[in-house]
């Protein structure tokens, strides 16, 4: 007999696809069809706030053609919750208008074909790969606009039979199919569950994308290696979009969804709110004005001629954590995290940074989304000897600044930071300012700085001396550089 290889489960996941009664909606009174909302709208928003249960997560998608209207996707820990969930719509003025043409039950897994090491000695495993495999078991639902989901099974026919393949050559064609997927980084974002004994497949398939082109071709593409073109065989597709559980009565009115009133999927929550998502609800609600006074910063910044947005782009985001342990054994650490980050499309980068003149390192984390970045940074707080994060200081709180310098000017830079930090010691507002060199680039620099506020900080930037530094910086740079804001 075949070897099989070794799994383990996480939460279950129902797709729960919807169709509408257009006729009967049509037809209902108005009474019944504000009734009918206001009890989905209550419902979709209660699961998508896991108010039903300790943890999991839940959202809402339109559906494109006549399959299916509405899909409800539900990650929770046991079979119980998704039950008391799927019969909780049951009960809403809404089921009345809904059939259910499909449904699939499904498990969250990983397998021993991708990480051996994980169930031959799990306690020699490191964190950082264990941590990953928490996020393989436990996943967010991405905050990306396209769904793409369908199941699919590995052949057991007379000429190509999977699970009469021996272990290595499943396991290499596994890596093939892996290889082809890790092209597709930062595209596209996959939970696979497995549903053999739930369904009638054996796995439900979950493609997430901001590009619905995206889904096309990472599905096309692999049909061309032996994993699928041998041993696949697949049901049905179903494409959608989400949108937010407030735009449920616009998405029945016909009502292009999401609204521009309720925004883009930034608006979604998930489950649990982390430390960052309430301070954002703060800054939104109480404050009003945290992204305002960055964006005026910008765009002072810009009438300067300098840049003032993230690293890498305008939609990445930073995480910064400082620590005092020794340089090595943190880049060692940080090694073994960023392994494990570097599965995961949303990373774009993880470096330790030295400072020069005294005995601290910070490590800086670059992630497309809010939540992966705030994600990285719980699990960069266990690093050794971690003293601070970025944004928990005092006062108007970090300017984060990040040069690529040509390496015949790398010594020179030096000097001109000396230079430019004596200037800083005697401004008003000032706390301190740490130049620090990555480990592994020594070309690569960071420039942590604290003030009181941001107008210490600003008349800093608008003084001649820094912009006699921007000047001489034209020359001496690899690569224009990026100012952050990470408090």
């Amino acid at each position: 007999m075949s070897e099989a290889p070794p799994t383990d489960e996480g939460w279950f996941v129902l797709h729960d696809f919807r169709t509408v009664d257009w006729e009967a909606w049509r037809d209902a009174p108005e009474r019944e069809r504000e009734q009918a909302i206001a009890e989905g709208t209550t419902h979709l928003r209660r699961h998508e706030e896991v108010a039903d249960s300790d943890e999991g997560a839940s959202a809402v998608f339109s559906v494109l053609g006549h399959k299916a209207d509405l899909l409800v996707v539900h990650f929770r820990p046991t079979l119980d919750d998704l039950s008391r969930a799927e019969r909780a719509f049951e009960q809403t003025a809404l089921a009345s208008f809904t059939g259910q043409p499909m449904s699939y039950v499904s498990v969250t897994e990983i397998s021993g074909y991708s990480t051996p090491e994980y169930f031959e000695d799990p306690d020699a495993v490191d964190e950082g790969l264990k941590n990953y495999m928490e996020g393989k078991l436990k996943p967010e639902i991405p905050n990306d606009e396209y769904v793409s989901f369908y199941p699919m099974s590995k052949r057991r026919g007379e000429t190509h039979n999977w699970y009469d393949t021996d272990f290595s050559e499943r396991a290499e064609m596994m890596e093939t199919h892996a290889e082809t997927g890790k092209e597709y980084a930062g595209k596209i974002k996959q939970v696979i569950a497995s549903s053999v004994g739930f369904d009638d497949y054996e796995w439900g398939v979950t493609l997430f994308s901001d590009d619905p082109t995206h889904i096309k071709d990472i599905v096309y593409e692999m049909r061309f290696d032996d994993v699928s073109s041998k041993y696949g065989e697949f049901g049905r597709f179903y494409v959608g979009r989400r949108f937010p559980p407030a735009d449920l009565g616009a998405y029945l009115e016909g009502e292009a969804v999401p609204t521009s009133e309720h925004g883009d999927a930034e608006g979604h929550s998930h489950g649990e709110q982390t430390e960052s998502d309430e301070s954002s609800e703060e800054h939104d609600h109480d404050d009003g004005d945290e992204g305002a006074d960055e964006d005026s910063i910008r765009a002072e910044l810009s009438e300067m001629d300098i840049y003032g947005g993230q690293p890498h782009g305008e939609d990445v985001y930073a995480t910064v954590l400082y620590s005092e342990a020794d340089t090595d054994e943190l880049f060692d650490e940080v090694e073994g995290l960023r392994g494990n980050f570097e599965h995961y499309g949303t990373h774009v980068k993880t470096a330790v940074y030295e400072a020069r003149n005294r005995d601290r390192s910070a490590v800086v984390s670059i992630w497309d989304t809010a939540s992966a970045a705030e994600t990285a940074a719980g699990f960069l707080s266990e690093l050794p000897d971690v003293v601070s994060r970025a944004g928990e200081e005092s006062g108007f709180g970090t300017m984060g600044m990040f040069y690529t310098v040509k390496s015949d000017y790398r010594e020179e830079f030096h000097d001109t930071f000396d230079t430019v930090g004596e200037v800083l010691s005697g401004m008003d507002g000032h706390q301190e300012t740490d130049l620090l060199v990555n480990v592994e680039d020594e070309n690569d620099m960071f420039i942590s700085s604290q003030w009181d506020s941001r107008e210490n900080a600003m008349a800093f930037f608008r003084s001649e001396d820094f912009s006699e530094a921007v000047e001489w910086g034209r020359d001496v740079l690899a690569d224009r550089p990026r100012h952050v804001f990470l408090a």
